[in-house]
């Protein structure tokens, strides 16, 4: 800690909200370690000042989206535009902040990026700073991203319809239609912006995972020794249990409902079904009507998170028959956003129904809450796979979503035999999460070991 005291750091989260979440709490790990913290961040999807760090620098690059580039549904044509116009400003952020550093005696000791901003490590190259990646998936996942060119050589990418059953040997357990892919985009496209993430961490001087040994110790081997031999690989999570405890609203784009705490704190203990489809997804209006009636007619209590933009073509609400807002009233919330982390937390939450984005999973495993699997694009379908299939911890809804089999998979996994073995591997799951923080455990070590690389470099 000492060593590392008035050390600085400049961290630089792809602004999305999956992605911002883990970089910051990444930042909270390391100020409790005695590390200065600077964030590099864009006007678009900026953090809220008054829910900012007040222990670390906000530099702000003058980089946004016009409205017609926010709308684009394709979203590796944004992340591309993003990448596009930030190199220079971030460019100019960059060199003030290590001249500043030079001219009070504080120089920077490294960068920490998210490889999907795939300009920072080259530009900080330039000016001989040294790059960590930061991953904010699951290590599973950058696995399949890394193998993408050998999927492609063996036929397994593009994906075809006709395969979607086919497993992916090389891949156990996965199938081709767990393979990652991005709605409303072009497939060649998306090859290209994944295998350019893949191979920035090569040319990096580290790479960090929010994850731990426990729950992904064979993939972090298949990493180490298959696809990044040369750097060193640091899994430290679960990030959001190990930093210092602060208010979970501090990174969140959008504003939380309190009042869903309050709705839990009357419900009995373990019976209610949490669903949330994060901050990007969206369905169709039949999909919505599916979800609403598979919920009503399972007859357990809801809180659900309707976020505004997760329906196509509809406001709110609207589309919603009467008789199921008057079922609604009896024994369901239904909010724009939540306090996820507390939800989670909550004793009268029972099931998560996910869209299985990294942190929303590990944020379930931490709580020993057992998941209902809906992944929508990118890494989602790899992790719903690992949750099922090899950790356990929940049930896919296999064939899309149908108000039968909403209701069926809810009470398997809430009132049947079948839910309390998969609520008693959660629970197990929780506990391993937990140890790895302790000293001694692997979390709590690679987090040490991270200290000493920045130190050395």
């Amino acid at each position: 800690m000492e060593q590392s005291k008035g050390r600085r750091l400049i961290l630089c989260p792809l602004p999305l909200q999956g992605h911002i979440n883990p970089m910051l709490e990444l930042a909270k790990i390391l100020h409790s370690k005695g590390f200065s913290i600077a964030i590099i961040h864009t006007n678009f999807n900026s953090l809220n000042p008054s829910t900012r760090n007040p222990h670390f620098t906000y530099h702000s690059i003058p980089v946004d989206l016009t409205e017609t580039e926010a709308s684009i549904k394709d979203l590796t044509v944004v992340l591309s535009i993003l990448n596009a116009k930030c190199v220079e400003p971030f460019r100019e952020c960059l060199a003030g902040l290590l001249s500043d550093g030079v001219h009070s005696g504080n120089p920077i000791a490294c960068l920490i990026s998210d490889p999907f901003f795939d300009f920072t490590r080259s530009v900080a190259e330039s000016f001989e700073l040294p790059t960590i990646m930061l991953r904010t998936g699951s290590a599973a996942s950058l696995a399949v991203y890394a193998a993408f060119p050998l999927l492609k050589e063996k036929g397994y990418l593009p994906i075809s319809d006709s395969r979607l059953e086919i497993p992916v040997a090389e891949l156990s357990p996965l199938k081709v239609k767990d393979l990652p892919t991005m709605t409303n985009c072009d497939p060649e496209v998306f090859y290209q912006v994944i295998t350019n993430m893949a191979n920035e961490p090569k040319a990096s001087y580290g790479l960090i995972f929010n994850t731990f040994e426990d729950l992904e110790g064979h993939a972090l081997a298949t990493i180490r020794q298959k696809y990044y031999p040369n750097i060193p690989i640091f899994s430290l999570g679960p990030f959001h249990k190990c930093g210092p405890t602060t208010s979970s609203s501090s990174s969140s784009l959008l504003a939380q409902d309190q009042s869903c705490i309050s709705w839990l704190d009357t419900q009995a203990p373990k019976s209610v079904v949490y669903v949330s489809f994060g901050s990007i997804a969206s369905i169709d209006q039949a999909q919505f009507l599916e979800i609403a009636w598979g919920l009503v007619n399972s007859g357990q209590p809801f809180l659900w998170v309707v976020r505004l933009g997760l329906v196509q073509e509809s406001n709110w609400l609207e589309k919603l028959p009467n008789e199921f807002t008057e079922a609604l009233n009896k024994r369901a919330h239904v909010v724009k956003w939540a306090p996820q982390k507390e939800v989670l937390a909550h004793p009268a939450v029972g099931a998560f129904w996910t869209h299985c984005g990294w942190n929303s999973t590990l944020e379930s495993i931490c709580e020993g809450i057992p998941m209902i699997c809906t992944p929508c694009f990118g890494d989602q379908m790899v992790n719903a796979r690992y949750v099922s299939d090899v950790w356990k911890v929940g049930l896919q809804l296999e064939h899309g979503i149908e108000r039968g089999e909403v209701e069926r998979t809810i009470r398997r996994l809430m009132v049947e035999e079948e839910g309390e073995e998969i609520k008693d591997r959660a629970l197990k799951l929780m506990e391993e999460a937990n140890l790895c923080l302790k000293g001694g455990g692997s979390s709590y070590q690679s987090l040490d070991g991270l200290i000493q690389h920045i130190l050395s470099l």
